[in-house]
């Protein structure tokens, strides 16, 4: 075995996490090593991006680079099949105005962009390198070390000492799964199925023009996101109960779903499919604790929550930060370290908790009366819309706005339930709270 390669920091995963931190690391002095299992561009979905996710290009340095690459997106609507009506939400309205807009980027691209800026910062990054083995210092002492055993494409091996090792790995969850402290989240238990296409109708103009659209149906919901050189992004995110109903191939599946839609399908009669149908498991987890002696978790590789609010990148970036800052400060202060770690923790499962109850309830028809015809009493309309936007920071005012939210949403729920139990008794059919209740 060759004598280990020391260093700071080694991030494993090179997405917007990993590159995320190695930059931010490497700019600090550090002396890091990125590993990248796969070889950029590639694809991957999660093509939204959200304003929170501008102010952290300014501080990589790489704001001009995004939007080149990118389709201005000023907010986002919500269209119901149910109604056929929309109502659209323009980041500019939100309670904080620092940052009022984002960007509709290709994964391929963007994920690459992130990853050279990480090379340009300073990092020595490695791609085709798959990590196969961390072994965890047994003590606690500032000069410990993690021992890392990473494979390349042609078989070729690599070993490094780091005295910090970040876990970027994404959906992978490496530690998470050696470790067995990853649990998966039954509450929302959804798969996604989509494309890229090109001549779907625009719906927004105007000052939103640009923006992403999302079609509510009665078993999921549809996200359309336009790219650049007039092509779009669509794919349909549905529970178990809608993906059992799939017969023939993956590409009849997503059209059938498209044409049932009422909203959609009117968009789509001259599209014209331009990519792979593909699909993936938006199985939602989280790590019951995201860090230990001289490792953390960060972006995916901690959680993962359904994409309905565009949350995915912003999380993972903003973890990418906060696993950057801890990983500084615990090289220098092991003990500080360790308190910074568990803030930050603290600080994203909140943000998490904030989105999963209004993902929970997405399909409940109240929520969804409520989202089609928001209402700003207490601000609650700047409220949801500063949510939309990704703001993790819970002031006073929003807090106020959310609570009036969820109050609001409550009172609706327990008034419906009492109006319909009566109908429901004489039916024999009660239904759960996840249950299509409807508004009278």
């Amino acid at each position: 075995m060759d004598a280990p390669v020391s260093c700071d920091v080694l991030v494993i995963g090179g997405g917007p996490a990993g590159s995320t931190a190695a930059a931010l690391l490497a700019k600090d002095g550090r002396d890091v090593v990125l590993l990248e299992k796969d070889a950029h561009p590639r694809f991957h979905i999660g093509e939204s991006l959200l304003p929170c996710n501008v102010a952290i290009f300014e501080r990589l340095g790489i704001h001009d680079a995004i939007r080149a690459m990118g389709v201005f997106k000023p907010g986002a609507e919500f269209i119901s099949d149910e109604t056929g009506e929309g109502v659209a939400f323009n980041f500019a309205t939100g309670i904080d105005r620092n940052f009022t807009y984002s960007y509709q980027v290709r994964r391929s691209q963007f994920d690459a962009a992130l990853f050279d800026n990480a090379q340009r910062s300073g990092a020595q990054a490695m791609e085709r390198t798959h990590v196969v083995e961390v072994v965890l210092p047994k003590d606690h002492s500032h000069t410990s070390r993690a021992h890392v055993i990473a494979r390349q494409e042609d078989g070729t091996l690599h070993f490094f000492a780091p005295r910090f090792v970040l876990d970027a790995s994404g959906r992978d969850t490496f530690m998470a799964n050696r470790l067995r402290n990853k649990k998966t989240d039954k509450r929302n238990n959804t798969a996604a199925i989509y494309g890229h296409f090109r001549h779907v109708k625009c719906r927004a103009e105007g000052d939103m023009a640009g923006c992403i659209s999302v079609h509510l149906t009665q078993d999921g919901w549809f996200w359309v996101i336009p790219l650049q050189h007039e092509t779009v992004s669509v794919g349909f995110v549905g529970t178990q109960a809608a993906f059992k109903t799939r017969h023939g191939s993956l590409q009849d599946f997503l059209f059938d779903r498209i044409r049932q839609s009422r909203t959609l399908s009117e968009r789509m009669q001259e599209a014209e499919l331009v990519s792979e149908v593909m699909t993936a498991g938006n199985y939602s987890y989280r790590v019951r604790g995201s860090w230990g002696e001289g490792y953390m978790m960060i972006g995916d590789a901690f959680a993962f929550i359904d994409p309905l609010f565009s949350s995915g990148v912003m999380l993972a970036m903003t973890g990418g930060e906060l696993g950057a800052e801890v990983a500084h400060v615990w090289l220098d202060d092991p003990a500080a370290g360790r308190k910074l770690a568990l803030r930050s923790e603290r600080r994203l499962c909140r943000a998490m908790d904030r989105l999963c109850w209004l993902i929970y309830r997405i399909n409940n028809p109240v929520l969804r009366s409520m989202l089609m015809a928001p209402r700003n009493v207490f601000r609650m309309r700047d409220g949801l819309v500063s949510l939309l936007s990704g703001n993790l920071d819970f002031r006073r005012e929003f807090r106020i706005a959310v609570l009036a939210f969820r109050t609001i949403y409550y009172l609706l729920f327990v008034a419906n339930r009492l109006v319909l139990r009566p109908r429901q008794v004489s039916s024999g059919a009660i239904e759960g709270s996840t249950g299509r209740l409807g508004l009278t």
